[in-house]
């Protein structure tokens, strides 16, 4: 141990000294990892004449089902010049057909409690529904529509295209990095069709035609190419007769286009180096890309193991060796394509701030050069199985999951069992299969070398240099339709949806309360059978408590006390923990802080001596504070150059000013250059205390072992002195409404932030408003969301948000659009906000959106971790822990009226403020028009230490 860490145990011991109990159960070895046992997936399977495969996974504890369909079609099979097609399909299948009008099944899903979502990746693209078990033939229903009678009109064709660009700005040219993925691709295959982006580019979109779009649904979309997997609670004759009844006579693909992709990719004899210049790259990236065999291939688990070794984790090689003892790096990304006939292994680190990219592409280099060289260790193999099990558990928690991971493996393989085979087949890998993996795929002279710069780094004249030096193939068409299209139906020819059969009783989660002698409230739940369970230690407080010149005080002590105890270095901590397939997590927000643990139920107890280690022994060593904040600034840095998560850093000084919750609490680039080990040490003496604090525990385990673990790990921590009150008031006076653009010239899209204050979780009207508030901007069938992207299709998404605090929350209403249409989404934010105010909710819709709000709640706390936060943020807001137990019902009470008046106090767009992060040269005038009293503030004048935002000149 070095000097300086005997110093810093010196003084925590002397600031908080802990009983002498305490002391033992820190100070006890963690109990050896015990094996995880990762129940398999127990289905049911047959096969229709037609071709269509039917999965059923049945699970009687919850009273909910998924309904999915998995089409073998995926961006692998994009028609030439029509990269990104599959997609956009994705996106038209989900609209509309000869007995659904347009977006009707987002009402059929949302408006009984449900979701429902799709995606498109190489392999697949598939379209799902969780809904209350009652609405299964409903879904089933649906899908069968969209198999056999969609509609691909003008309208539909139109409107998701515009859809898809703003989806392809917000997620590729606007954040940070989001051209990456170009690289990766581009790099990723040679001759085969995955070399182009799954998401396309805005010129091949702008190629496409509505013709195309009909011939691709009959040469790719059919009984013969889909899985229909249903998990849940459900009566499986029932079900096989639903499925015979609706999709037995739908018939095959009439243009049977084959659906294998024979090319193959040689592996590379030459390495060849790369480098991409592009904007909004606050921090370079460096990496080495290989290709890697398809997912059936047996060298694949051991890949997979390799992966963990290099990349997950804290005590993973490349985090331990650049990020924590080097400092070379902010963060590194293992991304594995695990796709079904060739894919590739991109190992890549974010550098730190001021550090140069040939000192980390040594680095990595040789980290990879020792993986190849010579052999891991045993006890990093055994930690990245156990990680690998450990996250099948967590996958496999829910009904939904359980569905999903199968359908996954069966796209890459053919085979259900794909997914417990792999398991088995990781639990056999050798050292010396990971040191073959590494020697025979990880190759010198099989790598693509990679660097990804800011636009400001290119030499003047230097030509782009990132293309792959293989000529890109031309790719196969498909025929044209033969069928006559569909077109919906009139109103009285329509077929109406089922009706719902009877409905399956939903059980509140059953919570125990029981407070320890020593303060600490202890409360427990469980949530279902499989052997995955959480501990979350929550105190209150939070950033609320911060100095504001400290902002981010609160956050860092909580991620600091993972970072050494007296017993334990930081990487100690981060093995240990990885070694029992456990997780461990830390935070702040405007209430409260916390610690957490996820874990296999088996490794629970030796997870849970660490928590309570970490949660009450923290040394907070001054290198472990230099290297976090080190590591913040860099996270900031990459977050302003992101518009959507600036704007959202902008509201809370904006609606708060210096008010407690104007603190932003992560910190500033100012803020956090502050904090000292003084103000860490002082900070969780006093915050951190059993009378403070509450330890929730919920998952696969009962809660009387909950709580004698509790009582064991957590019994003897003393606190020094009376347990802490945090401040009452925090939100401090409604302040001016202001209009705030903050000018990001070159952006790739704008984000667009309407903020008002609301009310406090505890407010007598808090449940009317949350129904207001889910007719405003909930889920996709929210106002917002319907004018925003339905009506108008200027986002890929719009919603409106109002967090849980204990004192005033804020409304918002939030979206991303192209530049050029700002004001537009502004000003429907606006008119939308006055609307709510302004006219009564009718019943029937409110009953909808209370159906919705119910339906997500039950979902939420069908998980351990989903429930524990549940739990967590009602300590953390004064609120006894049962109220989550009484969420449904007091929804349930909730009438048009009681909404209809809250929302007329509260919703009104002269009392929103406005925040638009973008190109303001491409806006500025409309918002002008709007709102004549424009702020706009150069990102480089910005500042999120002042209320006025602004920096003093």
């Amino acid at each position: 141990m070095t000097k300086a860490g005997l110093l810093g145990m010196g003084m925590i011991l002397a600031i908080a000294p802990a009983p002498a109990g305490a002391r033992d159960t820190a100070a006890r070895p963690a109990k050896a990892a015990q094996a995880i046992a990762v129940p398999p997936i127990a289905f049911k399977e047959r096969r229709l004449a037609n071709g269509l495969r039917v999965i059923t996974i049945k699970d009687a504890s919850t009273s909910n089902v998924a309904v999915s369909v998995w089409y073998e079609v995926g961006s692998k099979h994009d028609p030439e010049g029509r990269s990104g097609f599959a997609h956009l399909f994705e996106h038209i299948l989900s609209r509309k057909t000869r007995n659904m009008p347009y977006n009707m099944i987002n009402k059929l899903t949302e408006d009984v409690g449900g979701v429902r979502n799709a995606s498109t990746w190489y392999d697949r693209t598939n379209y799902y529904e969780i809904v209350p078990a009652r609405y299964l033939e409903t879904m089933l229903w649906t899908h069968a529509e969209r198999m056999a009678l969609p509609v691909v009109d003008e309208n539909v064709f139109e409107t998701e295209r515009n859809v898809v660009k703003e989806e392809l700005r917000q997620r590729v040219l606007a954040p940070p990095y989001g051209r990456l993925r170009l690289l990766l691709n581009e790099q990723g295959w040679d001759r085969m069709p995955h070399r182009r982006p799954g998401i396309g580019s805005i010129e091949q979109l702008d190629a496409a035609t509505l013709a195309d779009a009909r011939a691709f649904h009959e040469a790719f979309y059919g009984p013969d190419t889909a899985t229909l997997i249903v998990s849940g609670n459900f009566d499986e004759a029932q079900l096989q007769r639903w499925v015979d009844t609706y999709f037995a006579a739908i018939p095959s693909r009439p243009n049977r286009i084959p659906l294998a992709i024979t090319a193959r990719d040689p592996m590379p004899s030459a390495p060849r180096k790369v480098t991409m210049y592009a904007p909004n790259v606050p921090l370079p990236v460096v990496g080495s890309l290989w290709r890697i065999p398809g997912s059936a291939h047996p060298d694949m688990p051991a890949l997979a193991v390799l992966d963990m070794i290099l990349t997950a984790g804290d005590s993973s090689r490349l985090n331990r060796s650049l990020v924590y003892d080097r400092q070379l790096a902010t963060s590194i990304v293992g991304d594995l394509s695990d796709v079904e006939e060739q894919g590739y292994y991109a190992p890549y680190a974010i550098l730190a701030g001021g550090k140069g990219v040939e000192e980390v592409e040594t680095a990595l280099a040789g980290e990879i050069a020792r993986v190849r060289e010579a052999p891991v260790t045993a006890a990093e193999l055994a930690e990245a199985k156990t990680e690998l099990l450990a996250a099948a558990l967590r996958e496999r928690e829910t009904f939904s999951g359980r569905a999903f991971e199968l359908g996954e493996a069966l796209v890459r393989t053919g085979d259900p069992r794909a997914a417990d085979a792999r398991l088995a087949a990781v639990q056999k890998v050798t050292v010396a299969d990971v040191q073959r993996v590494a020697r025979t795929y990880l190759a010198p002279n099989a790598a693509v070398d990679f660097r990804y710069l800011s636009e400001a780094q290119r030499p003047a004249g230097a030509a782009d240099a990132w293309a792959n030096p293989v000529p890109m193939p031309a790719f196969g068409r498909v025929p044209a339709a033969t069928r006559p299209p569909h077109s919906l139906a009139d109103e009285g020819a329509r077929q109406q949806p089922p009706v719902p059969s009877a409905a399956v009783p939903v059980t509140p989660p059953v919570i125990a309360q029981e407070k320890l002698p020593n303060g600490l409230s202890v409360v427990t739940a469980r949530t279902g059978d499989v052997p995955i369970a959480s501990m979350l230690l929550v105190v209150k407080g939070g950033a609320s408590t911060d100095p504001r010149a400290k902002a981010g005080l609160a956050s860092m002590a909580a991620t600091l006390a993972t970072r050494g105890t007296p017993t334990r270095t930081a990487q100690q901590i981060a093995a240990e923990l990885e070694s029992l397939g456990a997780e461990i997590g830390s935070g702040a927000g405007p209430d409260g802080a916390f610690l957490s643990i996820s874990a296999p139920v088996a490794n629970l107890e030796a997870a849970g001596r660490i928590l309570f280690d970490v949660a009450t022994h923290a040394t907070f060593p001054e290198a472990e504070l230099a290297r976090e904040r080190k590591r913040a600034l860099d996270g900031l840095s990459i977050a302003v150059r992101d518009p959507g998560a600036l704007a959202s850093l902008v509201v809370t000084p904006l609606v708060y000013g210096s008010a407690p919750y104007g603190t932003i609490a992560n910190g500033t680039p100012t803020s956090l250059q502050t904090l000292t080990r003084d103000d860490l040490v002082r900070h969780h003496r006093t915050w951190w205390h059993p009378g403070n604090a509450a330890l929730i525990v919920s998952g696969g385990i009962d809660a009387d072992r909950s709580t004698a673990l509790a009582q064991a790990l957590f019994g003897g921590w003393q606190g020094a002195g009376p347990a802490p009150q945090a401040p009452a008031a925090r939100a401090g006076e409604a302040r001016p409404v202001r209009t705030i653009i903050v000018d990001m010239p070159g952006s790739g899209q704008a984000a667009v932030i309407a903020a008002l204050p609301s009310l406090a979780r505890g407010a007598a009207d808090y449940y009317p408003l949350t129904l207001a508030n889910a007719v405003l901007g909930a889920g996709s069938n929210g106002r917002l969301f319907q004018e925003v992207r339905v009506k108008r299709a200027l986002s890929y998404g719009a919603y409106s948000a109002m967090p849980a605090r204990m004192d005033t929350s804020v409304l918002t209403a939030s979206a991303q659009t192209k530049n050029e249409s700002a004001a537009d989404v502004a000003q429907i934010f606006l008119t939308e906000l006055d609307r709510l105010g302004r006219e009564p909710l009718d019943g029937d819709a409110a009953a909808k959106r209370i159906a919705f709000l119910t339906g997500n709640f039950n979902r939420q706390v069908e998980t351990s971790g989903g429930l524990g936060g549940v739990l967590a943020n009602l300590v953390q807001q004064g609120l006894p822990p049962e109220e989550a137990a009484l969420y449904v019902s007091r929804m349930e009470r909730v009438t048009p009226a009681a909404a209809s008046a809250v929302a007329a106090r509260i919703a009104a767009g002269q009392r929103a403020s406005l925040v638009i992060v973008g190109d303001s040269a491409k806006f500025l005038g409309k918002i002008k028009a709007i709102r004549p009293d424009v702020e706009v503030i150069p990102l480089a004048e910005l500042d999120l230490d002042s209320a006025t935002l602004r920096k003093a000149r």
